[in-house]
């Protein structure tokens, strides 16, 4: 038998609190003497309230601004991709360190010439990236970006 496989029922009652000295939880119930916390409803005091003084919250500075969830594309350049030929996509990007992982989002920028016949499927091209790369003979493909295979759970 694992310890996974256990059938264990649960066989104590709750304790009884606040039902006199006897019962072992009388008087305050476990509660301590008086205070906020002692009183009935204290668990209903928001979050980051702090007894009516200032909350931490409100007494911070705030920063001005915004900040992006979204990750900005990775970008490559067309003269890199002159040393690759065949089908480029992420992954092969990824393979040459043009980019940290397959499974960021590309984009491709014209600097310099590009020389070889590739036939690119990543994210996203400039209308210039996209014209060099069909002037050297090759084509671009729009693709979606590569999810991340799901890692199998522990059960």
């Amino acid at each position: 038998m694992k310890y996974h496989e256990l059938n264990v029922v649960k066989n104590t009652t709750p304790k009884r609190m606040g039902r006199g000295i006897s019962a072992g939880q009388g008087k305050t119930a476990g509660r301590g003497t008086k205070g906020q916390k002692s009183r009935t409803g204290h668990r209903k005091m928001r979050a980051g309230f702090m007894g009516g003084q200032r909350a931490i919250m409100q007494a911070v500075p705030k920063l001005k601004g915004f900040k992006s969830i979204h990750k900005p594309a990775e970008v490559v350049y067309t003269d890199v991709l002159s040393t690759l030929s065949g089908t480029v996509d992420n992954f092969v990007l990824a393979d040459k360190n043009l980019i940290s992982s397959p499974f960021a989002k590309v984009k491709i920028i014209t600097r310099g010439e590009i020389t070889s016949k590739i036939t690119l499927k990543v994210q996203s091209a400039s209308k210039s990236a996209a014209e060099a790369i069909s002037k050297a003979g090759g084509s671009f493909v729009k693709t979606p970006t590569p999810l991340r295979p799901k890692t199998p759970s522990i059960k």
